[in-house]
């Protein structure tokens, strides 16, 4: 009897898994710390009993029907429709932006979904590639119509919305939320991202400077070349960050020690959390909205500069101000949330990282892109946008010198912003070259 009653044990052991799992479960669709927690999960959690749940018709409704940011999709085909009907850009140009801001969101959830089995490696530099797909899309197709200064300046715009908006929104409501208490973060980390993003303005303050006291070598080339090859040093500076990432994932901050700290009890329920939709159904979600979003784009881009027109608003405040707040939407809604559960390493991550990311990667990106097109893309971003940005970025490392945050830093940073906003929009761009 002793044999059979162990094996009846261990059947029923074995059963507890698959009748004691929630069936409704729901992963938030900016919860990206819980991809940790996947390694250590059952076979009840196991990628083959995932695939028997989920069906095609069920992913459509989750990625599609789930988020309530989701009501904003209609936008979209209108702006197309209107496009052709009317030919009103100010039109265009806002439910364009209305209706890439919930893609934006879901590209960046169908990112997490597959993040699932990738593993928190690889699903991390996914996340932050994806996550400034929008940017990159619009960018590019900018670049492509021979609007450099749009390019430059939304790029510029996003380094600024998710360093000082979006990081100031995270540390004023997690300072609020947690008044009675110091939020803290890897000090560490930060002044890596701090110190790329320095070497960042390094890069783009140098074609600048060239230009504006006239000591080119050959006038007109120098200060492109320069740029050139400043961005390939970029390019590899970033490449080596990326490397000593994947390198050294044991020496990077853990997001969830509070998990580790605090036990299993409080976040016992994000331990039975599973991906949402399948890994090609993730791959799908993660082709079918990046076509979307650079269909929308091309719409939202040939609206600019007439909505600018019609509205009597500088360009330089649409590409600066308005066009980041659509891609950074998702980063927004995420850092906040991880702030407000006192994870700042998490926040820090989502915004000085995406920030690193533009700076390091997608500006000189573009420069190599523009290269290859043929188009003279530089780093000189004119004598204003530059001294913004060395500013901004001067302050932002001061903030995350020490380590800490609390609702007073997050209230200095959006004051910051909201400076920006206005020197923006009474700023008027003395460059009219496009070529």
């Amino acid at each position: 009897m002793g044999p059979m009653e162990e094996r009846i044990d261990l059947d029923s052991e074995e059963e507890i898994p698959f009748t004691s799992s929630p069936n409704g479960s729901k992963v938030h669709p900016l919860d990206f710390e819980k991809v940790r927690l996947t390694s250590h999960r059952g076979f009840a959690n196991s990628w083959i009993h995932k695939q028997s749940r989920i069906s095609p018709l069920r992913s459509i409704y989750t990625v599609l029907m789930t988020a309530k940011i989701n009501v904003l999709l209609p936008f979209g085909p209108l702006a197309i429709l209107l496009h052709y009907l009317t030919r009103n850009h100010v039109l265009v140009f806002f439910l364009s932006m209305l209706g890439i801001t919930p893609l934006a969101e879901r590209l960046g959830y169908a990112t997490e979904q597959l993040a699932f089995y990738t593993g928190p490696t690889i699903g991390g530099l996914l996340n932050a590639t994806f996550g400034n797909a929008t940017e990159l899309i619009i960018s590019i197709y900018a670049l492509k119509n021979g609007m450099i200064r749009i390019v430059q300046q939304s790029l510029l715009g996003s380094i600024l919305s998710n360093m000082l908006l979006v990081l100031g929104c995270s540390f004023f409501t997690g300072g609020i939320v947690h008044y009675n208490k110091v939020q803290e973060f890897n000090q560490a980390t930060a002044s890596v991202n701090s110190g790329l993003l320095l070497m960042a303005v390094m890069g783009i303050m140098f074609p600048a400077v060239l230009h504006f006291t006239h000591t080119e070598v050959h006038a007109g080339k120098s200060e492109l070349a320069l740029s050139r090859f400043s961005s390939c040093i970029m390019l590899v500076a970033y490449a080596s960050y990326i490397f000593f990432q994947l390198k050294h994932q044991s020496s990077l901050p853990n997001p969830n020690r509070d998990v580790d700290e605090e036990g299993v009890t409080e976040e016992g329920s994000e331990e039975e959390e599973s991906a949402e939709i399948t890994q090609w159904e993730a791959i799908g979600w993660l082709a079918v909205l990046t076509l979307s979003v650079s269909v929308l784009s091309g719409y939202l881009v040939d609206a600019i500069e007439g909505a600018s027109d019609a509205l009597n608003i500088p360009v330089a405040f649409i590409s600066v101000i308005l066009l980041p707040i659509v891609g950074n939407a998702a980063e927004h809604a995420s850092a906040i949330m991880f702030a407000v559960k006192d994870k700042l390493d998490i926040t820090i991550g989502v915004a000085i990282g995406s920030s690193t990311q533009i700076s390091m990667f997608m500006i000189p990106f573009c420069v190599v892109v523009g290269w290859l097109m043929g188009k003279s893309m530089d780093l000189n971003f004119q004598l204003f946008e530059t001294a913004t940005l060395f500013i901004a970025v001067i302050v932002v490392t001061f903030m995350l010198q020490e380590g800490k945050s609390n609702y007073l830093k997050g209230l200095m940073l959006i004051l910051c912003y909201l400076i920006v906003a206005a020197s923006f929009f009474v700023h008027v761009d003395p460059s009219t070259d496009d070529d």
